[in-house]
């Protein structure tokens, strides 16, 4: 709707802009053209998301390369007639979709948060009449008025502004209200947060009023280009999806080449066994290998430790939207971390106040003219108390009567006794506020504002309680001390007074803030939480960087990362950069020098986003927090995002992956803790599964070569179902091995089987094979039984019986891949217990069981090959155990 030319809203003046909108700022639009514009622009309204179906979101499940390959392994399973088979393994991947969409049922409401948000109404001029609108019908060059308390309806260019103070910090990040002010503005690039004669949907007014022109509506506004961000936003791809991906297809190509091998083999092999049809023999040999070689079970065994994982997370005021997230936070490298409600506590608290010539700690009681001193800031104060208790106002001005209340001052009696008769209101150009009050016999002019503006109007000081002259040594001192306090991100502001016999008649600045005493300075911040300086020690002492990005100001931000340590005190001012200095960088050059900066102040939602996808680009993932609309782009691009759950707004809790119940920045290490652990009993679950699964290919392909009578299908998946299954689902409960905080993240390139863990598998794996087949050829050339028939059926049942059982036992060596299973507890897993004792009685059962052992094709076996099977399997516990000694004493693994 603008027209003219097109340089930025905040360098145009008033006039300009409304001349530009065809608007009178007088009389408003008439109802007339404002209905014309609204047909022309549309609501003011945010644009819906499209939304997925739940039969869409069903049918996605079904996209996973390892679910393709167990679905073709079910088809061919039925079609071969092992139907029972087929339908075991279907059933685990229905289970694994309806896992998945019971997560996405949740999934993003970004969009529909910020709608939410919209202002319901709005004060708006037109024809001539100030009248009461739904927000959604606002049109460019309609004329609002603002008053405090008030949510703005749409973005806007100020046309009057009366100590009007907006607070920004869900946009901006600045946690103090910005004063705001009508004239034009020269600066290049200025960042949000600087454009101070402009209004932003959704912004609150909290102090003072104005009126304003609409210039932007629904997605045209600043609120509405972070929608859009977030429309076109792709959501990043774990590194769990990622290595679970690599793993499947890795497996399916390895399973392609074998069972193409075993069929080629068994094709040419002289025995002729089973239904005389050797292609069908062949075949049904081939499906036993791929039951055999894919862990059906790993879909769900991932889900369900991930959803174990999301319990004890939840527990530990953590809560996540999305199950594979929970793995993210444990090969996290970088905690990109928002200021405002994430490391501070988005609350303006007094730090220090100056008095007599000493600057002291805000929790020093007060004494001589401090007494004065906080009973000027009460009184010079906006400050309502409602019946609750609650104080209402500009956060600045609450601290003050906070800081009043901590020094146990009667605030009812010091307003009784000095009750506001008249004041001059805060202005932006002269940055003084002054009220009066009777005092005795006369009146009290009290002062507050920037301390330069009030110094040049102060000619005494109090001292100890007494005024006495003002020195220009005085001023400078006051002066330096008014700096050193700024650079330590401090808020200062100035109070003075002086005593007069009457109220002067024209109350202007001139005549009232002159020949001030001068009492004192306070410093005020929005100060750290207590726990994250301990929970950023932790962090990086796990290997992991925090980053602060923040839309505050660069020297506020500088400050308070170095009191949290996020700047350590080698790092210079260069480690910090704001997002005009970022504007100047191209991609290229900001991704190659990234690693120097440790501090983004600010900066806007853009900056954000290209922070996130720089790191990202140097191979690292990254986690990023926030509270605000402006932090939701980031919160989306980012590997993980985390945001607040009590500060946060809906729209960055839609955007983030995980929400703090708590605000609790530490809770994210515990997060990290957590998550570490679940990747790693994910390890274990996969070394159990792999490592059986590939003494069960090496069982069947040798047994194929040597033309002995093989494992059916029945016995491979009644092991990889129940005997695998069960272990593998309760290591995902093993407890946090010791001094998994103090190892590196593993990165985004790390996989599963890092570590050295796929050469434990296969040597693993290895073993139980032979272990397995050892057996078998034990029990053919050393028969029970003198029938040819039923030596075979024995050794058959011995293997099978083996093979589960060894499994079974191996499953304590998984508990760690390095450490002696003595070491890490051999019996703290209670569900593994318990898991183990049900998988060797469901083994045992099909054998025992009369009835059962003809469906699994077993015979009973005597005690001697009871004594046998079980010497056997157990035996892998210590020669694992002997090949840990050696790698731990050779490679150094602790």
């Amino acid at each position: 709707m603008l027209e003219g030319d097109q340089k930025p809203l905040y360098q145009r003046t008033a006039q300009e802009v409304e001349t530009a909108l065809k608007a009178d700022s007088v009389n408003g639009l008439s109802g007339t053209d404002a209905k014309q514009r609204l047909a022309e622009v549309g609501p003011n309204q945010l644009k819906a998301t499209k939304k997925t179906t739940l039969m869409q979101k069903f049918f996605n499940q079904f996209k996973d390369f390892m679910i393709v390959v167990l679905l073709v392994a079910a088809l061919i399973a039925g079609l071969t007639g092992e139907v029972a088979d087929a339908l075991i393994i279907l059933a685990v991947v229905i289970l694994n979709a309806i896992f998945g969409v019971y997560q996405e049922a949740k999934a993003d409401e970004a969009i529909e948060a910020l709608q939410k948000m919209s202002a319901p109404n709005a004060n708006v001029r037109r024809d001539g009449v100030i009248m009461t609108l739904p927000a959604s019908e606002l049109v460019p060059g309609d004329i609002v008025a603002l008053e405090a308390g008030d949510v703005i309806p749409a973005d806007m260019r100020l046309l009057e502004s009366a100590s009007l103070k907006i607070e920004e910090a869900a946009l901006t990040g600045e946690s103090v209200p910005v004063e705001k002010q009508t004239a034009a503005l020269a600066g290049e690039e200025l960042p949000l947060g600087d454009r101070t004669n402009l209004a932003f949907m959704n912004s609150n007014v909290t102090y003072g009023r104005g009126v304003g022109i609409v210039t932007g509506t629904g997605m045209s506004t600043e609120v509405g280009h972070i929608a859009g961000m977030l429309e076109s936003t792709e959501t990043t791809k774990t590194p769990l999806q990622v290595n679970l991906s690599k793993l499947g297809k890795s497996l399916t190509y390895l399973i392609l080449i074998i069972a193409v091998i075993v069929f080629i083999v068994g094709m040419f092999r002289t025995p002729e066994v089973g239904s005389g049809n050797r292609v069908v023999d062949m075949l049904l040999t081939a499906i036993s290998l791929a039951v055999a070689a894919i862990p059906e079970g790993l879909p769900a065994i991932v889900t369900i430790t991930l959803a174990l994982g999301t319990n004890q997370l939840a527990k530990k005021h953590a809560l996540m939207r999305k199950l594979p997230a929970v793995e993210t936070l444990g090969s996290t490298q970088i905690i990109g971390s928002d200021k405002t409600g994430t490391l501070t506590q988005n609350k303006m608290t007094v730090e220090k106040y100056y008095v007599d010539q000493n600057l002291i700690d805000a929790k020093t009681p007060v004494t001589g003219s401090a007494e004065q001193l906080v009973d000027l800031l009460a009184l010079n104060n906006d400050t309502k108390i409602n019946s609750d208790g609650d104080k209402l106002g500009d956060p600045t001005e609450t601290a003050l009567i906070t800081f009043n209340e901590t020094q146990n001052r009667n605030l009812e009696q010091l307003f009784a006794e000095n009750p506001r008769v008249s004041e001059i209101p805060f202005d932006s150009e002269r940055k003084l506020m002054t009220t009066i009050h009777p005092h005795g016999d006369q009146f009290m002019i009290t002062v507050k504002g920037a301390p330069d503006e009030l110094l040049r109007r102060t000619t005494k000081r109090l001292e100890q309680n007494q005024a006495v002259e003002m020195q220009p040594a005085d001023k400078d001192n006051i002066s330096a001390v008014n700096v050193a306090m700024a650079q330590d991100a401090l808020r200062v502001l100035g109070f003075a007074y002086k005593l007069v016999d009457e109220i002067p008649e024209k109350l202007e600045s001139e005549l009232v803030e002159n020949d001030l005493i001068f009492v004192g300075l306070i410093g005020m911040i929005d100060p750290e939480r207590p726990e994250v300086a301990g929970a950023v020690a932790e962090a990086k002492k796990a290997g992991i960087r925090t980053l602060m990005i923040t839309g505050d100001h660069k020297i506020t931000a500088e400050a308070i990362s170095r009191r949290l340590g996020i700047l350590s005190p080698e790092q210079g001012s260069d480690a910090v950069i704001t997002g005009p200095e970022l504007d100047q960088l191209d991609d290229e050059t900001f991704k190659a020098q990234v690693s120097q900066y440790s501090v983004y102040a600010r900066v806007a939602p853009e900056h954000k986003v290209r922070i996130v996808q720089a790191w990202q680009s140097q191979g690292q993932v990254v986690a990023m927090t926030g509270d605000g609309v402006n932090d939701a782009p980031a919160l989306k691009t980012a590997d993980i995002g985390i945001a607040m759950g009590i500060t946060g707004t809906e729209v960055s809790k839609g955007a983030a992956d995980m929400v703090l119940a708590d605000d609790n920045f530490a809770t994210i290490v515990n997060a990290v803790e957590e998550g570490r652990k679940v990747f790693s009993n994910i390890q274990k679950s996969i070394q159990y599964l792999l490592s059986a699964n590939l003494g069960e290919v090496l069982t069947l392909f040798v047994m194929t070569i040597m033309g002995w009578n093989i494992l059916a299908p029945v016995h491979i998946l009644w092991i990889n179902l129940v005997t695998d299954t069960l272990p593998a689902i309760a290591l995902g409960m093993e407890p946090v091995e010791p001094g998994i905080m103090e190892r590196k993240p593993r990165g985004r390139n790390s996989d599963f089987l890092a570590d050295g863990l796929g050469s434990t598998i296969i040597y693993q794996g290895l073993i139980e094979g032979l272990i397995t087949l050892g057996v078998y050829w034990y029990a053919i050339n050393f028969p029970v039984h003198a029938s040819s028939a039923a030596a075979h059926a024995d050794a058959l049942t011995m293997a099978f019986a083996t093979l589960g059982l060894i499994q079974l036992f191996h499953a304590f060596n998984t508990k760690s891949i390095y450490q002696s299973i003595f070491k890490v507890g051999i019996f703290k897993n209670k569900t593994f217990n318990w898991a183990i004792l049900i998988a060797a009685l469901a083994l045992a059962i099909t054998i025992v069981m009369p009835g059962l052992n003809d469906i699994f094709h077993v015979t009973h076996l005597d005690w001697h090959q009871w004594l046998l099977v079980l010497g056997a399997s157990f035996a892998i516990i210590p020669v694992v155990e002997i090949i840990k000694f050696v790698q731990r004493h050779t490679m150094h693994k602790q």
